[in-house]
């Protein structure tokens, strides 16, 4: 495991907490292996009913590190942000998130894919691909239309503008906002309880709710993933990405 991934089982969930703190919890390539390595493991293992992805009480992830992805060397087949997106596709067990603070790219994209998610009143969702250059992942250009309209989508993929987790209930992208203090271990809480639910009947009732969109979906993913690496090449975005990392650095 990376040392910002953390992982406990606890009562038939494993919980895999980002800490990367100094750096808002923005993941590396190291980290999304990580956290595939988790939710790999959590399939092959019945004692592991449920899994809790988290950050910390105070943020959750400010998506990819962009210096990382700056840095990237090889086929976009063989990095471990590939493997983790599809992997979060084919996870069979339930999956339960818990933000707060941040909760960028990623870090919004990703809890599209879980079936319960958790808030804290201070998190800001934001997808700000255009923002860089490149376009949305994770099969967002999917899921998040279906969930909240298009014109909702629209507004959020193509302008990237952040917003709360009133708004995010609102819209039906999570399931309740909580203050700081009560989000994690309401979401601990929350995970054991579907843990400790007849495998069985849960394994079965996913599926039902997936089946529908699972086709289209991987569909989704695949052109996304095309899409956002020929975007990552171009001049554009890495003008964009440039001026960013520049932004935060203070120069």
């Amino acid at each position: 495991m990376s040392k910002h991934i953390t992982q406990q089982v606890t009562k038939g969930v494993l919980i895999l907490t980002i800490n990367r703190p100094e750096k808002r919890n923005a993941l590396t390539q190291d980290m999304y292996q990580a956290l595939t390595d988790g939710l790999e493991q959590a399939s092959k293992h019945d004692d592991v009913r449920a899994v809790l992805i988290q950050g910390s009480s105070s943020c959750f992830t400010a998506g990819n590190d962009l210096k990382d992805f700056q840095s990237i060397d090889q086929p976009p087949e063989k990095l471990p942000v590939v493997q983790f997106l599809r992997c979060l596709l084919d996870f069979d067990k339930p999956l339960i998130a818990a933000a707060a603070g941040a909760a960028v790219g990623i870090g919004t994209t990703l809890l599209l894919h879980c079936d319960l998610v958790y808030a804290a009143e201070d998190t800001r969702f934001q997808l700000p691909f255009t923002h860089l250059g490149l376009v949305p992942e994770a099969g967002s250009s999917l899921l998040l239309p279906q969930l909240v309209g298009y014109p909702r989508a629209a507004e959020l993929l193509l302008l990237g503008d952040a917003f709360d987790a009133k708004t995010a209930k609102q819209m039906g992208m999570i399931n309740q906002v909580l203050t700081n203090k009560e989000l994690l271990p309401f979401a601990k809480q929350q995970a054991q309880r579907i843990a400790a639910l007849p495998t069985e009947a849960i394994d079965a009732s996913r599926k039902l709710l997936r089946q529908p969109r699972r086709k289209a979906l991987r569909r989704t993913l695949e052109a996304e993933l095309t899409c956002f690496f020929n975007a990552l090449s171009s001049k554009e975005s890495k003008r964009a990405i440039k001026a960013a990392l520049k932004r935060v650095s203070g120069d």
